[in-house]
């Protein structure tokens, strides 16, 4: 069964965005521009645009145009982190660099990065705190090759969000990513960085996130003291 021809055109669409031919924050062709090059009607067009914009890979100012999503603060909050405060209000976190360093993937972190197993990774470890308070510990993991030249003081100085970081300085774009939401208990390590004691319940969450054509980009294990935060997922709200 053929697949609709709105499909072929977000590939295409897809396939210029991968290659940098447009650009984060820059505006697309118009529709009917659009229409042309891909010697298809408006209307396929509009209905490929409105699922890349639903999945907020694009996005549409009215009177402006259509543009390439950037990865803002306000994005990756709404989009990407979901730590609420116990009364539902979400803010953005600040951030504390823990660890910064380079190794091996082992057969967990290579099997969910689409790696093989013993190439070269780095591994970042963030406090994350709301109000002070250390709420989230991120164990980062990324492929050294596709991060080039990623050093300390890179990621220490970038001016926006790490997803940013990615999109910006090496054209790798987060799009999506798959979460799994665990209970366990603090080690000690954990504990003494979120403030708890050894053997107290954390939340879990293990994302892998994804780049164009579901390709892995990152791997994130995140522990969570729940005590006075919620995890909150909007499924279903529009960008």
């Amino acid at each position: 069964m053929q697949s609709p021809l709105y499909r072929h055109v977000i590939s295409q669409i897809t396939q210029k965005l991968e290659s940098g031919e447009w650009r984060s924050g820059e505006t697309i062709p118009s529709e009917p521009r659009l229409a042309q090059q891909f010697h298809v009607s408006v209307g396929t067009i509009r209905k490929a645009i409105d699922e890349l914009v639903a999945g907020q890979i694009l996005v549409r100012h009215q009177g402006r145009g259509t543009f390439v999503s950037t990865h803002s603060e306000d994005h990756y909050r709404y989009h990407f982190f979901h730590i609420v405060d116990a009364d539902g209000t979400k803010r953005f976190p600040a951030v504390e660099l823990h660890a910064f360093r380079r190794g091996r993937a082992d057969g967990s972190e290579a099997a969910k990065l689409g790696l093989k197993r013993g190439a070269p990774v780095i591994r970042v470890v963030n406090l994350l705190r709301l109000d002070d308070d250390p709420v989230v510990l991120d164990r980062i993991t990324i492929a050294a090759q596709q991060f080039p030249g990623l050093t300390r003081a890179i990621f220490v100085a970038r001016p926006g969000t790490i997803y940013h970081l990615y999109q910006e300085r090496y054209g790798v774009s987060v799009i999506r990513a798959v979460e799994r939401l665990r209970a366990v208990t603090a080690d000690g390590a954990t504990g003494k960085a979120l403030g708890v004691r050894a053997g107290d319940p954390l939340l879990e969450i293990e994302r892998v996130a994804y780049t164009y054509r579901d390709r892995p980009v990152e791997l994130r294990v995140s522990q969570v003291n729940t005590g006075h935060h919620a995890y909150l997922s909007e499924l279903g709200k529009g960008a």
